[in-house]
C-alpha cells in the first residue's frame, strides 16, 4: 500500500508540475486576500495581531479553488474508474491526492509568509519548528478532507459551491487552531501555548486522515 500511494503521489506531482497554472492561482488568490487586509487594517500594530489569522484564511479560501479540481483530471478522461480496476488499494488513491493536496498548500503557505513578514511587520518571536508545525499540520488538515468531499463533488453541478459548505463546517476548527497557534508563535509565547495548539491539531489530523481513507473506498464505489 505505502509503493502505491508514492506512485499516486507521485502521479499527482507530475500532473501540477506540467500545468503549473493550479499553484500559481492558489498563490495569487492568497496573495490577494492578505494584499486586501493590509490595506484595510486601520493600523500597523491591528497588521501584526492580525497576520497568522489572515495567513490561514488565505489559503482556507484559496484551497477551495484547488481541491475541487483535484479529480478533475480523472473525470474528464475517465481515468479514476481505470484506475479501480487495477489492483489498487483505494485507500492508496486517497492518500496520495490528499498528500498532494497537502503539499501544494504547503507552498502555497512558505511562499505567502515571507509576504507577511514584509507587509505586516510580522515576525517569528516563538520557536521556529513549531511555526513550521502548525503549518504542515494545519495544511494537512485542510488537505485530508478537502481531498473527501472533492471525490464526493467530483461529478456534481456547481462542485467550486458544495465544496465549500461541506468542507468549511468540518475543519473551521482546525483552521482557528492552526491561527491562533501561529499568532500566538509570531507574537512570542511565554506560556507555552502554541504546544497545546500544536497538540489539538495533531489530533485532528490523526482523526480525519484515518477516517477519510476509510471512507474514500465507499465514495468510489458510489461514484
Amino acid at each position: 500500500m505505502i509503493r502505491q500511494t508514492l506512485s499516486v503521489l507521485r502521479k499527482e506531482l507530475l500532473v501540477e508540475w506540467r500545468d503549473r497554472s493550479r499553484i500559481s492561482g492558489l498563490f495569487f488568490f492568497a496573495m490577494a486576500i492578505v494584499i486586501l487586509m493590509a490595506f484595510a487594517s486601520p493600523s500597523e500594530g491591528v497588521l501584526k495581531q492580525q497576520a497568522g489569522g489572515i495567513l490561514w484564511i488565505g489559503l482556507l479560501l484559496a484551497s477551495t479553488r484547488s481541491l475541487d479540481q483535484s479529480f478533475a483530471t480523472e473525470m474528464e478522461h475517465g481515468a479514476l474508474e481505470g484506475l479501480m480496476l487495477w489492483p489498487v488499494d483505494p485507500r492508496a488513491v486517497f492518500y496520495g491526492k490528499a498528500l498532494a493536496n497537502t503539499l501544494v498548500l504547503l507552498m502555497v503557505a512558505l511562499a505567502i509568509v515571507p509576504l507577511l513578514f514584509g507587509m505586516y511587520g510580522a515576525e517569528v518571536r516563538g520557536s521556529i519548528p513549531v511555526l513550521l508545525g502548525f503549518l504542515v499540520f494545519g495544511c494537512a488538515a485542510i488537505g485530508a478532507p478537502g481531498t473527501l468531499f472533492g471525490g464526493i463533488v467530483a461529478q456534481a453541478r456547481g462542485s467550486s459551491v458544495l465544496l465549500p459548505l461541506l468542507l468549511f463546517p468540518l475543519v473551521i476548527p482546525a483552521v482557528l487552531a492552526a491561527a491562533k497557534g501561529t499568532t500566538v508563535v509570531m507574537e512570542g509565547d511565554p506560556m507555552g501555548q502554541g504546544r497545546s495548539w500544536l497538540g489539538l491539531l495533531v489530533a485532528f489530523n490523526a482523526v480525519h486522515w484515518s477516517l477519510s481513507g476509510l471512507f474514500f473506498g465507499r465514495v468510489v464505489e458510489d461514484g
